[in-house]
C-alpha cells in the first residue's frame, strides 16, 4: 500500500488510496451493491451531518448522551492512551474523551481516520485550534487501509475506537475479519471502544433511514453522483429512488438505490459499462442490529475481553469497551 502526504493541507494528514476494485466487483455482480464508503465524499459527510441531527435518528443524540455521561469513567479505566477513531468525521463525540483529557492536564495524541477528506481537514484544523497541547494528525482512507497502515511497534497505549454502530454496516464474515484487524493492530493490554445500535421495534428502525424531510434519500443518491466525478461516471441519479427497510430475519436495516428505468452507466477511470434494468436495485448500505450479550461474546472469540459496557436508559444505544 503506498500513502503520500497532501502537502498543499500542511501535513495535517495522509490519504491513503483507492482504485476503485470493490466498485467493479460491486456492481458487475448478479446482485448489484455498492461500499457503503461511497456515501462519504464532502456533500454526503455534510449530508450525514444533517441525519445526525434529524428527530427521528436516534444513534447519533442516544451515543453522544452515553459518552457525555461515562467519558470520565473511560478515560479512568484506560489511562493515558493514544486515541484512534476509524471513521471520525466531525469528531463531534470525540471531544468528550478529548475535554476529559484537557481537564486532567494529561498530554493526548489523537488519529482522527475518515474517507472524506473536506470532513477530516476541516476537523483536524478545528480540533488543534481547540487542543493547542495535543498532537492530532489524521489518515484519509477506509478502515482497512488505516489499520494496515498503523505501526505496529510503538511505546504508548491505544485505545482504538469506532463509534456511531459503524461495524453494523459489515456482514457477519467481514465483521470477522475487521475484528482480527483489530487485533493485529493492537498490543496485549491496548483497548478497543465500540458503539453498536442495538435491536428495538420495526417503526423505530424504519423511521430512522426514511426520514419525513428525505435527507437519508439525498444522502443515498449523492453516493451516484461521488461515483461519477471520482471515477469519471454517467449515473443519472433522476433514474433512482432510495428505499430502506428492516429485515427481521437478519436484524439488519437494509438501504437501497431503485432503478425505475433502463440505464447504461459507463465509469471511465475504471473501464467499465454496467447495464441497469427498470427495477434492478442497488445495495448501498446493511445496518446490522447488535445484541449486547452476543455482541461481547463475538468480541471474546476474537481475543478482545470486555471491561465495561454503558447504555442509555432506554437500551437503544450500547458502549463496549473491550482490551486486547
Amino acid at each position: 500500500m503506498t500513502a503520500k502526504i497532501l502537502t498543499n493541507l500542511n501535513h495535517h494528514y495522509q490519504e491513503l488510496q483507492d482504485n476503485g476494485a470493490d466498485v467493479i466487483q460491486g456492481l458487475t455482480q448478479n446482485s448489484k451493491s455498492l461500499s457503503p464508503k461511497y456515501f462519504y465524499d464532502d456533500l454526503g459527510s455534510e449530508l450525514f451531518e444533517k441525519i445526525c441531527e434529524l428527530p427521528e435518528y436516534y444513534p447519533t443524540r442516544t451515543e453522544t448522551w452515553i459518552l457525555g455521561q461515562y467519558a470520565n469513567e473511560i478515560i479512568e479505566t484506560t489511562g493515558c492512551c493514544q486515541l484512534i477513531e476509524l471513521g471520525s468525521g466531525s469528531s463531534t463525540k470525540t471531544q468528550f474523551l478529548l475535554d476529559t483529557y484537557q481537564k486532567k492536564a494529561e498530554a493526548c495524541k489523537y488519529i482522527p481516520i475518515d474517507v472524506s477528506g473536506g470532513i477530516l481537514k476541516n476537523s483536524v484544523q478545528y480540533l488543534r485550534q481547540k487542543y493547542p497541547d495535543f498532537s492530532i494528525h489524521g489518515l484519509l482512507g477506509t478502515y482497512e487501509q488505516a489499520l494496515s497502515h498503523l505501526e505496529v511497534n510503538y511505546l504508548q497505549s491505544r485505545m482504538l475506537f469506532f463509534l456511531g454502530s459503524s461495524m453494523g454496516n459489515f456482514s457477519s464474515i467481514e465483521c470477522e475479519r475487521f475484528l482480527q484487524q483489530v487485533v493485529r493492530t493492537l498490543q496485549p493490554g491496548d483497548y478497543f471502544l465500540l458503539g453498536v445500535d442495538l435491536q428495538k421495534p420495526i417503526d423505530i428502525l424504519e423511521a430512522a433511514y426514511n426520514d419525513s424531510q428525505g435527507v437519508t434519500a439525498a444522502f443515498n443518491l449523492n453516493m451516484l453522483s461521488h461515483l461519477n466525478w471520482r471515477f469519471k461516471g454517467n449515473f443519472n441519479t433522476n433514474f433512482f429512488i432510495h428505499q430502506a427497510v428492516y429485515n427481521e430475519a437478519d436484524t439488519q436495516i437494509e438501504m437501497y438505490l431503485h432503478c425505475h428505468k433502463n440505464h447504461q452507466v459507463s465509469l471511465d477511470s475504471l473501464d467499465l459499462q454496467v447495464s441497469f434494468q427498470a427495477g434492478e436495485s442497488i445495495l448501498t448500505e446493511i445496518s446490522r442490529k447488535f445484541d449486547l450479550t452476543t455482541i461481547q461474546t463475538d468480541l471474546h472469540n476474537q481475543g478482545l475481553n470486555t471491561i465495561k459496557t454503558w447504555t442509555d436508559p432506554q437500551k437503544w444505544f450500547g458502549l463496549v469497551l473491550c482490551q486486547a
